[in-house]
């Protein structure tokens, strides 16, 4: 059944139109690029979500080009390797632009008035348990004192970096503090990964944009590289070679994927069963969310996505 060429107004209070599987929108060919997130949409961290690899070799099978675009502090090779090893074939996808990846770009280039000004002495939080992020060719020095610092680049919520290229484990409240002081300075921060949370095994991990947001609300000026912003879609849009009207952002995080997608113009469908699924009352996989309580938590994100569905299936 071919589905209407019809305008989709975004910013419109209008219900979302609730969706069983990308089945109709795939086949109706009406989207010629589909921008994938990857968690809480394809994998939870640990493994493939059901029919979520079948689901994407069928739509392959439509023409349609795939992108993974996502709030990943990695770079997009290492998106890549980690959906290989989840079982998902990187052939499907035209590649994968991640605000880990656009972060190191713009460090190392410095062709951006604002990245050009930063000096090379950071604070470097990042992970352990995840394992750390590489500085590798960016000319960065890691210090510890915040005094010496230039800026603080936000990798991840697990450590701080040392000049040995070794890290030391922190919890949130202690890197919390190390913000304060930071703030007190008034040095910038660069966040390479916008995210609050993620989902993980089912769970939910506090992520960079937790400790961003806490450093807009001490003062601090933040660099947001990724979604919500434009640049992470202009990026997918430049890799896919398709305009914004002809192509769909999929994602689980209203304030991320879909309200990025509507500022960037492209129509949008919402995962329910992400990290907005115990908002929802959502339980089991596939549940399906009640349509006013979709709405409702649109309206309260101001970021109503032009469909949903319960999770990305057939």
């Amino acid at each position: 059944m071919m589905m209407p060429k019809c305008a989709i107004q975004h910013n419109e209070l209008h219900l979302p139109q609730p969706l069983t599987g990308i089945q109709q929108l795939a086949e109706s060919r009406r989207f010629k690029a589909w921008l994938l997130d990857q968690f809480g949409v394809l994998h939870d961290g640990k493994q493939p979500y059901p029919a979520a690899i079948l689901t994407l070799e069928k739509l392959a099978k439509t023409g349609a080009k795939m992108v993974i675009i996502s709030n990943s502090s990695r770079r997009s090779s290492v998106t890549a390797d980690k959906m290989r090893s989840l079982g998902f074939d990187p052939s499907l996808f035209l590649g994968a632009i991640t605000s880990g990846e656009l972060t190191h770009q713009y460090l190392k280039r410095r062709d951006d008035a604002w990245f050009a000004a930063l000096g090379r002495s950071c604070i470097h939080m990042t992970w352990s348990d995840r394992g750390a992020i590489s500085l590798e060719g960016l000319d960065l020095k890691v210090v510890e004192n915040v005094e010496e610092a230039d800026f603080v680049l936000a990798h991840g919520t697990e450590a701080v970096g040392l000049p040995s290229g070794l890290s030391i484990s922190k919890k949130i409240e202690d890197l919390e503090k190390i913000l304060e002081q930071c703030a007190a300075r008034r040095i910038p921060m660069v966040v390479a990964n916008p995210d609050f949370v993620t989902v993980e095994a089912r769970a939910l991990r506090v992520m960079p944009g937790t400790l961003a947001a806490k450093y807009e609300q001490l003062g601090g000026e933040v660099k947001w590289m990724g979604k919500p912003g434009e640049i992470i879609y202009q990026s997918a849009l430049a890799m896919a070679g398709v305009s914004a009207s002809d192509c769909i952002a999929v994602g689980d995080s209203l304030h991320h994927d879909i309200k990025g997608a509507i500022t960037a113009r492209i129509p949008s469908l919402f995962i329910t069963g992400g990290i907005h699924a115990a908002e929802l009352g959502l339980g089991a996989f596939g549940e399906v969310a009640d349509e006013s309580a979709v709405r409702a938590l649109a309206l309260k994100h101001e970021a109503t996505p032009s469909y949903s569905m319960p999770a990305f299936t057939w």
